[in-house]
Parts: C-alpha cells; sequence; structure tokens
C-alpha cells in the first residue's frame, strides 16, 4: 500500500517534468514560427497546448485523490501541494507559447517581427527554452543551487526586455503603430514565460528545504540538496 502511495508521488514529478518538456518546446517552436512566418507550425503549437492542459488537469485531479485518500503530512504533503503550483505555473507557460504562436498566425503571412528586431526576439526565444529545460532539470534532481540561478539567469531576460523597448521609443522606429503593438506583447510573453520557469524552481527549493527561495538568499544559508518525492 505505501509503495502504491509512493508511485503515485513519483507519478506527479514525473507528469511535471512531461509539461515543463512541452511547455520548454513549445515555446522553441513559437519562436521559429513567428520569425519564419511558418503557418503550420504556428497551428502545431496551438494545437498541443491541449495536451499540456490535459496533463495538467490530470495531475491535478491525482494530487486530490492523494490529499482526500492519503492524508499526507510533513514533506509528502509539501510535495502534493507544491507540485499544484508548479502544474498552473506550467500550464500558464504553454499558454504564453500558445500566444506567441497565435500572433504568427494572426500576422502571416507577413512577420510580426521587423528584421532588425530579429536577433533579439531569437535571443529570447532561445533563452526561455533554456530556462524551462533548466526548470525541468531541477524537478527532477532536486538540485536547490542550480534552482537558485535561475532568477541569475532571469536577468538576462529582464535585459533583453529592456532592449526590445529601447527600440520601440527610438525616434528611428520606422515600422508602425501595430508593430509596436505586437513587439510589445511579445516581449511581455517571453518576460513572463522566464518568470514562470524562475518560479517552478523556487517552489522546487521550498519543497526540498521547507524555505522559500527568497528568505535563503536573504539568510545567506547554503542549503542541504535532495528529497524524496515529485
Amino acid at each position: 500500500m505505501r509503495d502504491a502511495y509512493h508511485e503515485e508521488l513519483d507519478s506527479i514529478g514525473d507528469g511535471l517534468v512531461e509539461m515543463a518538456r512541452l511547455v520548454g518546446s513549445a515555446i522553441g517552436r513559437a519562436t521559429t514560427a513567428m520569425l519564419d512566418a511558418d503557418l503550420k507550425l504556428a497551428e502545431s503549437v496551438i494545437e498541443g497546448d491541449q495536451k499540456v492542459d490535459d496533463l495538467q488537469h490530470d495531475l491535478e485531479a491525482r494530487a486530490i485523490a492523494l490529499l482526500a485518500r492519503q492524508q499526507p503530512v510533513a514533506t509528502d504533503l509539501r510535495i502534493v501541494v507544491t507540485s499544484l503550483r508548479m502544474s498552473a505555473d506550467l500550464e500558464r507557460s504553454g499558454d504564453l507559447a500558445q500566444h506567441v504562436a497565435k500572433l504568427a498566425r494572426l500576422r502571416f503571412p507577413e512577420r510580426a517581427v521587423p528584421q532588425d528586431l530579429h536577433a533579439t526576439i531569437l535571443e529570447m526565444g532561445q533563452l526561455a527554452q533554456r530556462l524551462m529545460a533548466k526548470a525541468a532539470e531541477v524537478i527532477v534532481t532536486k538540485d536547490v543551487d542550480l534552482a537558485m540561478q535561475l532568477e541569475q539567469d532571469d536577468d538576462e531576460m529582464d535585459l533583453l526586455h529592456r532592449t526590445l523597448f529601447t527600440h520601440l521609443i527610438d525616434d528611428r522606429w520606422k515600422h508602425g503603430i501595430e508593430t509596436a503593438v505586437d513587439v510589445t506583447l511579445l516581449g511581455r510573453y517571453y518576460e513572463r514565460y522566464a518568470d514562470h520557469a524562475v518560479a517552478v524552481a523556487k517552489r522546487v527549493v521550498y519543497l526540498v528545504t521547507g524555505e522559500h527561495a527568497d528568505e535563503l538568499q536573504q539568510q545567506d544559508i547554503q542549503p542541504v540538496t535532495g528529497a524524496e518525492g515529485v
């Protein structure tokens, strides 16, 4: 009975990893669809978000069932509750990737991103994908040190986000209001996507240590890595 219980806990963790990998792939493909005006690829990202939603609903149902049947306490309770929150972050990340793809579809056959901003948007997309890949690794390994690094990595996304605005407010901007709105939205999508990847990593820190990442940083504590479950 106890073995089955821990198998269910492990399966919840597996579901989170699968969600992270799916939304990581989605943001990469959505970025390509955006920059290449690839309608077929954009449609595949939009349609693929349903699988992420289904995984989130399934994970939520299993977690609630565990709470009802097993009434977990201490670390096990923390695993279940934290997993529910991580699944919400991952589901939202999938929505943001879908938003990028929908913008690509909306502007097809034109490109929403002007040529002089292609490199910046490409870099934002690649960074978003790397951040989510690292978040997935953190879920698997429970590596607190790696989890804490994600917030530092997110600073790079914030810098790229500011770079977009530098272009938008430049007097030499010549691409019109509609494109300015598109670029503003895109920057926000990538910035929020990165925030969700960081949030997932922070929740793993809490899962492992029982303390919030911000509190650990303030205390300048080097936490012990490794935990059972998820």
